[in-house]
């Protein structure tokens, strides 16, 4: 089975706490969405790190997003916790897989990789707070190369 871990879910939810605009420290977040603070100060290190956060110093200090909702993707979120969407080694990039000069169905799975961020980056963190589970679902068209997947976002 596919997954997101708890701690990408986790980050998305703080990410959605913060989307009033207004600055909150940790312990506000964590009060606020009931998750420990020790966990809501690691994912912010890492949200801002990745540029989805931005942190204000002082007594009036906090966290707040760094751009829009509509800006931030549910792949800028994978990306900043878990790392890049990658089904398989090969879908990592070349070189990462023993068997890969011998593999027949490595770009198969890269294809099927590069559609799923496709999908992931087409989805905004105000998609997913204000979604009722309706998004755009991409369909695959078999392409003419291996390598030329396009997805067909039907409404």
């Amino acid at each position: 089975m596919m997954r997101i871990s708890r701690l990408t879910d986790y980050a998305t939810v703080i990410l959605a706490s913060l989307g009033g605009g207004s600055l909150a420290s940790a312990a506000d977040i964590a009060e606020r969405t009931h998750i420990g603070l020790p966990t809501v100060s690691k994912l912010l290190k890492e949200l801002q790190h990745a540029g989805l956060v931005k942190s204000v110093r002082g007594a009036r200090g906090g966290y707040q997003l760094a751009r829009p909702a509509t800006g931030i993707s549910a792949a800028d979120i994978i990306d900043a916790v878990e790392g890049p969407v990658a089904l398989t080694e090969c879908a990592s990039g070349s070189g990462m897989c023993g068997i890969e000069t011998t593999c027949t169905v490595g770009h198969g799975w890269q294809g099927v990789s590069q559609a799923i961020r496709r999908a992931l980056i087409s989805i905004s963190l105000t998609d997913l707070v204000s979604s009722d589970g309706e998004f755009p679902t991409p369909e695959l068209r078999r392409p003419a190369t291996r390598t030329d997947w396009r997805p067909l976002v039907r409404g």
